[in-house]
């Protein structure tokens, strides 16, 4: 058989898995809101290795396959009621992040940018501290620093990854602010996986803008946001 008809498979597979995606992502938000656990449970899982199939099937980096992937992993532990499955599934992410940062580069990113997530995460941690379990701190704020790395970063690859990385911050912030019991908006688990979803597709798609046809990163960002 020809290996020549390999890339026009590929390329056949776009649609659906984008398809596949936008379908499993609105049944797990409806499913939040209705209150169907089930829903939830069953479409979760699926996010991010069918939006990983959509960047491989672009051919989009490996780094960002990678990194959706160990999202995965952070979303099925989080499915699960223990603070050893809630560790576990941040370190997933955590992995997850460092192949964002690695995916990104050495281009050069907004210093003002930079500062105001500094400032936004010294004041996150100073103010949900005393709320989190105190077995969750040290763990908690080592995960912060690498996300508002990442998503500080993000804007490397443009203005939709700028806005993804923000988003999987606020996201995530959304989290600890539940685990430190702080009043949450109605639906909370919706904002969470509604934040989340559109972060991971963001940055998917700023890296698949920012990506080659041989799914090597371009040098230099697309669409840099100012300073």
């Amino acid at each position: 058989m020809s290996t020549e008809t390999t890339p026009d498979r590929r390329e056949r597979l776009v649609r659906p898995l984008l398809v596949a995606f936008l379908v499993a992502s609105a049944v797990d938000l409806l499913g939040l809101l209705a209150d169907v656990p089930a829903a939830h449970q069953a479409a979760k899982p699926l996010l991010m290795p069918l939006l990983a199939g959509y960047a491989a099937a672009r051919r989009g980096p490996r780094l960002l396959v990678a990194a959706l992937l160990f999202g995965w992993g952070g979303d099925t532990f989080l499915l699960l009621d223990s603070d050893l499955a809630f560790l576990v599934g941040m370190g997933s992410f955590g992995v997850g992040h460092v192949c964002y940062l690695w995916l990104f580069g050495k281009v050069r990113s907004s210093v003002p940018v930079g500062i105001g997530y500094a400032v936004a995460l010294a004041t996150v941690v100073v103010l949900l501290w005393s709320g989190l379990p105190e077995g969750l701190r040290i763990p908690m704020t080592g995960y912060s620093l690498l996300l508002a790395a990442m998503a500080y970063r993000a804007s490397t690859l443009g203005r939709y990854a700028a806005v993804g990385g923000a988003l999987f911050l606020l996201s995530d912030t959304l989290i600890a602010t539940g685990i430190a019991d702080w009043p949450q908006l109605p639906a909370p688990d919706f904002w969470v996986m509604a934040t989340y979803i559109a972060a991971q597709f963001l940055l998917t798609m700023g890296a698949l803008g920012a990506s080659g046809a041989n799914g090597r990163t371009v040098p230099g960002p697309v669409a840099p946001v100012s300073p």
